[in-house]
């Protein structure tokens, strides 16, 4: 054990090595290696423009790993997960450090987008870790139908993380007894996935959006209708399922009383964290990035949510962190399985990101959707939603870069192809897609795996991860998803 430690320490390390080396690469060196002629770039390293199609073995096997290992190999996969996740990133760090042309700004880029990530839900996850919500009641098919409706109007206030992390533990807790596997898929169905995708608040995606010009209030108004079709159906299935499972072994004795509290100020440090993702220039103008200013992999943004995140572990109410049961063996699986993951879908994103610039004419509507879709629900969904969201743009002959490109994008611009559908159509489908497809595997969203590690940690029934796939996603949310499309997207 002690020596698996020692190389993992190692593996990070070398890690973070590659990683911020990127960081002080002065911005002239940056310009210089892109004035080099393409030619002479062909000539000596071929690899140079887009990476070889053989680096994304890591990550494919970084997915089978994660797939496979807790049910074939468990007890190697729980001690060695993070020196395996760390491990792959490192090959393709390395490959895009040495090799790749403009591959330590790509690293810088990547390290920052991971910074932000894991900033955002540790504090998000320390803050909710001490609120305690005691439900006085016991679970029912309506009880829990409404929780989980509430919960996907909340991952709208607080994003899909902030509300799994609020609402897992008194779901679990009324349904003590009678928790069956499918009441944690409904959960990350419909909680920490699909609730959150009607304002730029519940997911990244709509964010990374909001940040590039598409208006705040837009989302709610293209998307409202698809969520309530998807919402209600979930829901119904949900409580047929839920009816036939029947009380069970209930523990403990009737109640009829309400909702208490515990760690109520704890509220105003999550309202702190979510007036804290507006701290961007892209919101702001005039605000200052650390990123610009000193050439940092953060800024004030991820500051201050780990002020908050240490702040809330130091002073918080102790009884709601026992009531809770709180530790972070949650964040720390995803800490480490989303920097492998980070790290080794590099290669992926670019070669998706290419496809999409490449072939953006050719692809209508119905492409878009199952395209974004696909890989939103195996690859981090943000990065997917943009390279696809760039390609619709440069299909309208549209710049991303542009804010006010962005906003014609949004508000619906004629197509240059005669027959072919409005700009806004294109972005509704891209949209949905990265947010409901999130909910098709584990690493679909960071929330998912948050939500499985806390409900193994209570001893619940949980899928595996290829269960979650075949026994739930594929025949629930597919056959949604298809509905949406032949109701909406079939063009």
């Amino acid at each position: 054990m002690k020596q698996s430690t020692g190389y993992l320490h190692l593996i990070v390390f070398g890690l973070t090595v590659i990683f911020c080396t990127s960081t002080a690469l002065p911005l002239q060196a940056a310009e210089s290696i892109e004035g080099v002629k393409s030619a002479t770039l062909l000539a000596v390293q071929p690899s140079t423009l887009l990476p070889p199609l053989w680096l994304v073995a890591p990550f494919v096997t970084l997915l089978l790993m994660i797939a496979t290992g807790p049910l074939l190999f468990h007890r190697f996969w729980e001690r060695n997960y993070p020196v395996v996740s760390t491990g792959l990133g490192v090959l393709v760090a390395a490959y895009y450090g040495f090799l790749m042309e403009n591959g330590l700004v790509v690293l810088e880029h990547t390290l920052e987008e991971y910074i932000s990530f894991i900033a955002l839900i540790s504090s998000l996850f320390v803050v909710s870790g001490g609120i305690l919500i005691r439900i006085e009641r016991r679970g029912t098919p309506l009880i829990n139908a409404l929780l989980l409706f509430t919960g996907a109007v909340i991952a709208n206030l607080v994003g899909t993380t902030g509300a799994s992390m609020l609402l897992i533990r008194p779901y679990m807790r009324i349904n003590d007894g009678r928790l069956k596997a499918f009441h944690i898929v409904f959960f990350i169905f419909m909680v920490s996935n699909i609730g959150g995708a009607l304002t730029p608040i519940g997911d990244p995606p709509l964010f990374l959006g909001f940040l590039k010009g598409v208006p705040f209030f837009w989302v709610l108004s293209k998307v409202l209708l698809p969520w309530v079709i998807t919402v209600s159906a979930l829901l119904i299935i949900f409580i047929i399922l839920d009816a036939r499972c029947g009380n069970g072994s209930i523990k403990g004795v009737e109640t009829k009383g309400g909702v208490s509290i515990t760690g109520r100020r704890n509220l105003l440090l999550l309202a702190g964290i979510i007036c804290a993702v507006f701290l961007d220039p892209a919101v702001i103008a005039g605000f200052p990035s650390l990123q610009e200013l000193f050439h940092l992999p953060f800024g004030i943004r991820e500051v201050i949510m780990f002020m908050i995140a240490l702040f809330a572990y130091k002073f918080s109410n102790q009884k709601a962190f026992k009531g809770n049961e709180f530790n972070f063996e949650p964040i720390k699986e995803v800490a480490f399985l989303f920097i492998g993951i980070f790290a080794t879908m590099i290669p992926a994103l670019a070669l998706i990101g290419d496809f999409a610039k490449t072939h953006a004419s050719e692809l209508q509507v119905s492409r878009f959707y199952w395209m974004t879709g696909a890989l939103s629900g195996v690859l981090d969904n943000a990065p997917t939603y943009l390279n696809f969201f760039a390609g619709a743009l440069g299909k309208f002959g549209l710049d991303i870069g542009l804010s006010s490109d962005v906003k014609l994008f949004a508000n619906g611009v004629p197509s240059p192809v005669p027959g072919d559908l409005p700009s806004d159509i294109y972005l509704t489908a891209i949209s949905i897609a990265s947010v409901f497809f999130g909910a098709m595997t584990y690493i679909g969203n960071a929330p998912n795996f948050m939500v499985k590690n806390i409900a193994s940690q209570a001893d619940v029934e949980v899928p595996d991860f290829l269960e979650y796939i075949y026994k739930y996603s594929l025949p629930i949310l597919l056959p949604i998803f298809m509905l949406l499309w032949v109701l909406f997207y079939n063009y």
